[in-house]
């Protein structure tokens, strides 16, 4: 998989830019503020329809412009496809593929296998269980279309059934037999969400482990620990046992909706004992380990995107890395970086082809 063209207009601080790239290591340089992470972004946006660092799509739209087009051409297994994602103010976003319009987004998804590693995945450890939630489920949707699915309508029950609790308090009424038609809903999906992600950790923990020891020189273990109110009992159970809970919150209070990861050094939370490196070297790790995973269930080498990387490790990590980049363990690369010569140097060594843009507004 490789991305051999893209075409930017109008999309964050980026007036409008083509740029043709190699097959292996694509490298941005410049100054901080002159776009070089929003590059990334616009890919990052033609594998998801979405941005990496912001939810909003409108301001995702160059200041004083109405519209973004972010276009490019991908080889997938000798197959060209062309991904064009648009949006116009006051106007719903529009995905295409090969000149077809998607129906759905989410239909999109896994087509174009990509991981993004930057410094804005610590929130993976310091924010709270959605974050860490979103990532297991992308990283399961990827190559598991039917799983995406069972989650688009688990929350679309969990909408539904929220609301009908603020109703009945609203209309001082409760009526039990209408609310166990979600019960039932909600259970039924929760359950297969809750085995597919219990299946998925037990599979995923031997991988992060393996490229944490080869960051680390295997010098501290690591270990992810899924937490789930229905690891204790069936979900259909937690809604009767919290049955008057929810009533008095008006809201669900249980369900996969609520489950964690626990990221764990030598059997404590790295969050509370970490420092500062153990959680760069076991936040690496994992996004390494959701490339090989990726890698091994779609047998199609992800694109990876690297912010700001070679900033944020030392030399001997960075070095761990670009071994693993000669032992053809990645395929096409595109890294950001403030140093062209530190670039250059690093991306040198690897004998494997590589270009460097330099960005500027």
């Amino acid at each position: 998989m490789n991305l051999e063209q893209i075409h930017i207009l109008n999309f964050k601080n980026i007036p409008e830019k083509t740029l043709h790239f190699t097959k292996k290591i694509n490298c941005f340089v410049g100054k901080n503020g002159q776009g070089k992470t929003n590059l990334l972004d616009a890919i990052y946006y033609l594998a998801f329809g979405k941005s990496y660092f912001n939810p909003v799509a409108l301001q995702n739209i160059k200041h004083n412009e109405d519209f973004f087009v972010v276009e490019g051409t991908f080889n997938k297994t000798d197959k060209r496809e062309q991904i064009v994602c648009s949006l116009k103010k006051g106007q719903k976003k529009v995905l295409k593929r090969n000149g077809k319009i998607y129906d759905k987004f989410a239909d999109h998804v896994g087509l174009i296998p990509l991981v993004m590693i930057s410094p804005s995945d610590q929130d993976l450890i310091s924010e709270g269980s959605e974050t860490r939630r979103k990532f297991i489920d992308l990283v399961i949707s990827q190559q598991n279309s039917q799983y995406l699915q069972q989650l688009i309508q688990y929350q679309k029950v969990l909408m539904q059934r929220n609301a009908l609790l603020k109703y009945f308090a609203l209309n001082r009424v409760f009526e039990t037999d209408t609310l166990t038609i979600y019960n039932e809903q909600l259970h039924h999906l929760g359950t297969e969400i809750h085995k597919k992600r219990s299946e998925f950790i037990e599979e995923f923990n031997p991988i992060f482990q393996k490229y944490h020891q080869q960051i680390t020189g295997n010098s501290e273990s690591v270990e992810i620990k899924y937490e789930s109110q229905l690891h204790e009992k069936p979900l259909i159970d937690l809604f009767n046992d919290f049955l008057q809970k929810d009533r008095v919150l008006q809201y669900t209070s249980v369900g996969i909706h609520k489950d964690d990861l626990l990221f764990e050094i030598n059997g404590h939370s790295i969050k509370k004992y970490g420092s500062q490196g153990q959680q760069k070297s076991l936040l690496i790790a994992l996004k390494l380990a959701q490339f090989d995973f990726i890698k091994k269930q779609s047998g199609v080498l992800p694109i990876l995107l690297f912010d700001d990387i070679f900033d944020k490790l030392d030399a001997d990590r960075v070095q761990q890395i670009i071994e693993m980049v000669n032992n053809a363990t990645f395929g096409q690369l595109f890294i950001t970086d403030t140093h062209e010569d530190r670039t250059e140097l690093i991306v040198k060594s690897t004998n494997l082809d590589y270009e460097i843009f330099k960005i500027s507004n």
